[in-house]
Order: C-alpha cells, then sequence, then structure tokens
C-alpha cells in the first residue's frame, strides 16, 4: 500500500509541476492552468492520505470507494469540458463579430476609394 500512496503522491506533484511549467512557457493558459493545478494537489492530497477517500466514500453511503473516486473524475471532466465549449463558444461569437466588422471597414474603405476616384480623374483633366 505505501508503494501506491508513493506513486500518486508522486504522480501529482508531477503532474503539477509540468502543468506549472506549461504555464510558465506560455503553452497553457494560466485560468486553465490553476484548474489543473487544483486537480493535481487533489491527487496528490489523496496520495498521501488515502484513508480519506474511504472516509468521504462511507459518509456519501458509496460501499466501494473507488467508486467515488471514478464519479469524481467523470465529473471533474464534465465541468472542464463544459467549460471549454463555453470559451470556444465565446472565443467563435468573438471571431464572427470580428470578421463581420472587418468587412465592414473594408468595404468603407472600397466605397471612399471609389468616391475619390473622379476627383483624381478631375485634376489630372485641369491641368
Amino acid at each position: 500500500m505505501a508503494s501506491l500512496q508513493l506513486t500518486t503522491t508522486l504522480m501529482g506533484f508531477g503532474l503539477a509541476a509540468l502543468i506549472l511549467y506549461l504555464i510558465r512557457r506560455d503553452h497553457l493558459y494560466v485560468m486553465h492552468g490553476l484548474f489543473w493545478v487544483f486537480v493535481a494537489s487533489a491527487a496528490a492530497f489523496l496520495g498521501v492520505w488515502p484513508g480519506l477517500i474511504d472516509k468521504l466514500a462511507g459518509l456519501a453511503g458509496i460501499s466501494y470507494p473507488p467508486a467515488l473516486l471514478l464519479l469524481l473524475a467523470c465529473m471533474v471532466l464534465l465541468v472542464k469540458a463544459l467549460h471549454s465549449d463555453m470559451v470556444n463558444t465565446r472565443i467563435e461569437r468573438d471571431v464572427r463579430r470580428l470578421n463581420q466588422r472587418l468587412a465592414l471597414l473594408q468595404a468603407d474603405i472600397e466605397t471612399q476609394r471609389i468616391a475619390a476616384e473622379p476627383l483624381n480623374s478631375n485634376e489630372h483633366l485641369s491641368v
């Protein structure tokens, strides 16, 4: 049991270190990284105190404690997927609005260029 406890703890700390490295190298957005650091910290915490999951499962009325871990993992991943979809939706909406603004600005520039052409051609004739 001690080797499992040590392995889980080291994996949690290793994951936290990897996430901090990715944040530092700007490969992971800070707010997303904080979420994953929290998950890695929870894994390390449960690795240090493995009996805690048994107590939590007993309080929740779950007779097989690893089932509580799987349930929590599924819930965390579901929340993370939902959050990612919300962020992607916001980004897609912003990109669509920026494209529309860009199209309007390009149309304005084209309109101004066409309106300025007769003035430029009349200047050449009067000289």
